[in-house]
């Protein structure tokens, strides 16, 4: 079993279901990637996964156990991380801050966490007196991811985390999201650039109306001529 698996997932937000018996899992060490077209469900699965959203069926377990009941503090305090796709930083703080805030959960001297932050962001450690809200949008992107990685998850989980970014800017946050990975962690994102996603994932999903439509390895994704034609492109 992987170390999060949100099975047959169903529910919406009290009309009708938007989560139509998904199942989404992503092993330790492992980048799984979902996309799909626009109202497609991505993020509700995505906020289902972190207790942000009732499900009417279906379960989520996190490294085997049963996490379905859990608030989304709750999970936070069980390793999982999650960077929503705006309003993730506090503007009005400086980096550091808001990498310290990241830790507030934490009891331990957290400085060294910070410093291996700082080296995976290394513009984080240029900036880390400036105030968030002075900083690009890809900068702010390294904040919330950072932020994020101040309680060590084991999972992190982010939505859209390319929204309104350069291409240079994308390629170089998920270069960070294969570093990321390769320490161990589970790194789920929901994404609109399907294509460069499925180029860094482990696994892939392809949603449409809430159900798996396609899922295989980035690679066989990319590969196969029916989701080329009718999710990437051509």
């Amino acid at each position: 079993m992987s170390h999060l698996v949100g099975k047959d997932m169903r529910g919406g937000y009290g009309g009708a279901d938007i989560l139509n018996g998904c199942t989404i899992e992503v092993d330790k060490g492992q980048i799984a990637v979902v996309v799909g077209p626009n109202g497609a469900g991505k993020s509700t699965a995505m906020k289902a996964l972190f207790g942000m959203l009732n499900l009417r069926e279906g379960a989520v377990t996190l490294g085997g156990e049963d996490i379905t009941a859990l608030s989304p503090q709750d999970r936070v305090a069980k390793e999982m991380a999650f960077v929503p796709q705006t309003n993730n930083v506090f503007a009005g703080m400086t980096v550091e801050e808001n990498l310290e805030m990241g830790a507030y959960l934490r009891h331990d001297d957290f400085t060294g966490t910070m410093e291996e932050i700082f080296d995976l962001f290394p513009i984080l450690a240029e900036k880390r007196k400036q105030y968030a809200g002075e900083l690009s949008g890809g900068q702010r992107q390294q904040v919330a991811v950072g932020r994020a990685m101040m309680m060590q998850p084991s999972v992190l989980m982010l939505d859209e985390p390319t929204a309104g970014v350069s291409p240079i800017v994308m390629d170089e946050l998920f270069d960070r999201m294969i570093a990321i990975k390769r320490t161990g962690i589970a790194v789920l994102i929901v994404e609109q650039n399907a294509r460069q996603a499925l180029e860094i994932a482990d696994i892939g999903y392809v949603l449409v109306s809430g159900e798996n439509r396609y899922t295989d390895s980035g690679a066989a994704l990319l590969a196969d001529p029916e989701v080329r034609r009718a999710f990437l492109g051509g």
